[in-house]
């Protein structure tokens, strides 16, 4: 089965249960950008198969936001600005913790939030096919 991907133009195939997953997430009306996030797409694409973020718990997509946001924030930071400011490893690496956490803490709740306005069910209730 194949997933119309609207923003690549074309059809991706992805496993049975994430191809039901996005036809649920589709048929709820959400945007294919919003359901279906860059990141998301890439991993996917890789092999790695993981909720779509409306269907995750809020645990996971705390996680998973914090640790890139925070990695991909600080590294930008250090690059920039904090090196060259002499900002000691710690303070930066604290500084990109408390940002990954406080994004990671903001994207959860906005998906938990549009899973329960759109009533879509945990990643573990979706099965194939559905």
């Amino acid at each position: 089965m194949r997933h119309a991907n609207v923003l690549a133009g074309g059809a991706v195939s992805y496993p049975p249960k994430l191809n039901s997953a996005l036809a649920k997430l589709a048929a709820a009306g959400i945007r294919p950008g919003n359901y279906a996030p860059p990141l998301h797409r890439l991993l996917w694409r890789a092999g790695l198969i993981l909720p779509p973020p409306h269907l995750a718990s809020f645990g996971f997509n705390f996680i998973f936001s914090a640790a890139w946001f925070g990695v991909g924030w600080g590294a930008l930071m250090w690059f920039m600005l904090w090196s060259r400011a002499g900002t000691p490893g710690f303070a930066a690496a604290g500084m990109a913790l408390l940002a990954g956490a406080l994004f990671g803490l903001g994207m959860a709740a906005y998906y938990r939030r549009g899973a329960r306005r759109f009533h879509l069910p945990p990643w573990s209730d979706i099965e194939p096919g559905q």
